[in-house]
């Protein structure tokens, strides 16, 4: 038992270092395709409006909700110690350093990144790439590269909008309805954000739009044979998307503070 124990922690271990040392190979192929062969201009900008014009709604709604949340909650915390003026400062280093880029990337994830998958494997499985192979047209130009170009250039456009749509959400909670002074709410904003925080927005969010297309078109590209195979792809895309991109805001956070 103890060595059939040890054979299966090694299967295990072999199985999650080949799939790493694939997906980087994969990576890799990507970012040479973006430099040497980027695609035409308009796969790209319809990849900018699919993953970012269409994810506004939601980006919106979500941004709101969680900037009135921030402020409520905020509100009675910084009530108990009589510094209600700063609201203003609590809701926007909250939103701009860690909310705003973690939650614009979750959506993204639930909205576009599963269709992203869920669209290369189906080409996959229908054999649409295989006949790109076939007519010597290298599937990465039209099917990775554009996405993963896209994905970069929208999400911190999304993430700003995050940031404005969620600071104005606690704008309305604070001051219009729990009556804190609007001029402490913006002044004390001012005087506490400096432009490493928003440095530090940017950065995680570019770093997640990278993250989120590589991953979903990973899974889309090697999902395996059927209708159940690319569900599983797209399951698998979401969850291994959403962890990730916790683990690398963690590690980023760490370095940047």
């Amino acid at each position: 038992m103890l060595v059939s124990s040890i054979e299966k922690i090694g299967a295990l271990t072999l199985s999650v270092v080949g799939e790493m040392g694939k997906m980087i190979i994969f990576l890799t192929h990507a970012l040479i395709n973006i430099v040497i062969r980027p695609g035409k201009p308009i796969h790209i900008y319809k990849q900018i409006h699919f993953i970012g014009a269409k994810s506004l709604f939601v980006i919106v709604l979500t941004a709101a909700f969680t900037g009135m949340v921030l402020g409520l909650q905020g509100y009675y915390s910084l009530a108990k110690f009589g510094s209600e003026g700063m609201l203003g400062s609590a809701v926007a280093l909250s939103l701009i350093r860690e909310l705003g880029p973690v939650l614009s990337a979750l959506m993204v994830v639930g909205r576009a990144g599963s269709a992203i998958t869920a669209e290369i494997g189906i080409k996959k499985i229908t054999e649409q790439i295989d006949a790109l192979k076939t007519m010597a047209l290298e599937p990465f130009k039209y099917l990775v590269s554009p996405k993963i170009l896209a994905a970069l250039v929208a999400l911190p456009l999304l993430c700003a909008i995050f940031d404005v749509v969620g600071i104005y959400g606690g704008y309305v909670v604070g001051v219009k309805l729990l009556g804190v002074n609007p001029g402490a709410y913006f002044s004390e904003m001012e005087r506490s954000v400096e432009w490493k925080d928003v440095w530090s927005g940017i950065v995680k969010s570019f770093s997640f739009g990278g993250i989120i297309a590589w991953v979903c078109c990973y899974k889309g590209y090697h999902a395996s044979r059927g209708a159940e195979g690319v569900s599983r792809a797209t399951t698998e895309a979401v969850v291994m998307s959403s962890v990730l991109v916790l683990i690398w805001d963690y590690f980023l956070t760490s370095v940047m503070l």
